[in-house]
Parts: C-alpha cells; sequence; structure tokens
C-alpha cells in the first residue's frame, strides 16, 4: 500500500473552486504546510501534529541511539506519529535524518559560530572546546556529538549520512582554517605554524572529547583536556 495513500486533499476557495449546488457544504481550506504535517487518523481522517516537535524529538532519538540504531518504532513512539505520518511529513528516515541533522546544527552548534568571532586564535580554539562540553554535558541531551556517533553506521544506506557529516565537517573545518590563516596574517600566530594541522589537531581534540564524552567522561575529565590543550596551544 502507498505510504502517501489517503493523504488530505487541498480544495482551494476562491473564483476558481467549482461552484456547489443547494445541500452540499463546502470543505474546509486546508493549507499546505498542515496538509503535509497530517496523517490518517482512520479512514482518511487526518491527525495534525507539530513539524517542529516532531522533528526535536526525532534528533533525540538519534542523537541518543546513532542513526542505525534508531528503529522506526523509536522514532514514531518519540515523535507521536504514525508511519505514515512521519512518510508523509519527513520522507523516509534518512531524509528525516538530514532534517534532523539540520535542526542539530542550527541550535546544538551555535557555539561554534560564536567562537569564529572570538578575538585571538586562541580564543577561538577554546571557545570551540568548551563550547562542546556545554553541549556533549547538557543535562537536557544525549551525551557525545551526532555527527561522532553518526560516522560509526555502516551499511549502504548510511554511506549517505557519512557523506553528508563529512560534507558539513570539511564546510566547518574550512571556516577555522581561513579563521586561523587571518590569525597568522595579523601576528597572532607565529607564521611556522601549519594551519592545517592544527585546525587537524583541534578537530581530533572535538571528537576525541565527544567520544569520551558519550563513554562516560565528565565535566571535570573534559575540562582537564581542555586546559592542557591550552597549554599547548601556539603562541607568538
Amino acid at each position: 500500500m502507498d505510504q502517501f495513500a489517503g493523504a488530505a486533499t487541498v480544495v482551494p476557495e476562491g473564483n476558481g473552486a467549482a461552484s456547489l449546488t443547494c445541500g452540499q457544504r463546502r470543505k474546509p481550506y486546508i493549507p499546505v504546510v498542515m496538509e503535509t504535517a497530517s496523517a490518517l487518523r482512520v479512514k482518511g481522517r487526518p491527525r495534525e501534529f507539530c513539524v517542529d516537535q516532531a522533528l526535536a524529538a526525532a534528533l533525540g532519538v538519534f542523537w541518543a541511539k546513532g542513526y542505525e540504531g534508531a528503529s522506526m518504532a523509536d522514532l514514531t513512539e518519540a515523535m507521536g506519529i504514525t508511519k505514515p505520518s512521519l512518510y508523509a511529513a519527513f520522507g523516509n528516515k534518512e531524509a528525516l535524518f538530514h532534517k534532523a541533522l539540520d535542526l542539530y546544527e542550527a541550535e546544538k552548534l551555535e557555539y561554534t559560530r560564536a567562537a569564529l568571532e572570538q578575538p585571538t586564535a586562541r580564543k577561538v580554539a577554546e571557545h570551540f572546546m568548551r563550547g562542546a562540553i556545554d553541549a556533549q554535558m547538557s543535562s537536557c541531551d544525549p551525551k557525545g556529538c551526532l555527527g561522532v556517533i553518526s560516522m560509526t553506521a555502516c551499511g549502504a544506506e548510511a554511506e549517505s549520512i557519512k557523506a553528508d557529516v563529512i560534507k558539513r565537517r570539511a564546510s566547518s573545518q574550512a571556516a577555522l582554517v581561513e579563521r586561523f590563516e587571518q590569525a597568522k596574517r595579523d601576528g597572532d600566530l607565529p607564521m611556522h605554524v601549519d594551519i592545517a594541522g592544527l585546525t587537524s589537531f583541534l578537530y581530533a581534540l572535538l571528537q576525541g572529547m565527544a567520544v569520551q564524552a558519550g563513554s562516560g567522561a565528565t565535566r571535570a575529565d573534559l575540562e582537564r583536556v581542555v586546559d592542557t590543550s591550552m597549554q599547548l596551544w601556539p603562541s607568538r
């Protein structure tokens, strides 16, 4: 059975609508957004739900269990919707994950954009790492980093997930390389510093911290990593 079968039909109002005979009642206009977020309750009767809330719930599941570990049953239960609802509003599991990753970057990784605005390269790196600790150790969210967790997925379906994560990470690293290159031009970093290597070093620390956070490390453990890293940071 087609997963979109029985979706509500949009009936436009206005001059373009067909005239109604006496005794007929016009069907209420259903906005496209509402229709997209509607699912079959019983025999075509739509049930509405908040797409944003459902997506946030899906993000929580993916973050806690990873892409492969999150079953459709896990997702629909957390989102409070049925499979037809999920398919109608988000496409499939893979498409849902990409949307959840968009939400994750927008809401949970804001500190990475703020880090690039810091006045020195040292403060940029420290803001990155301490922001990561705050995100990974939040009492409201699962531990660890969604991107790092998702990179462990395997199988044909997971290849697009890995490719998406790699592409996003490459974009973030490129922005960081440019920021550190600017720091070198400004004299904030020594001329002998390998900027690509320094950026890779920072990302290795961030990913290692994410793995440790997901494995039970405490905030104090991660703070110690940051403090030690800052002692090793190149200076003029």
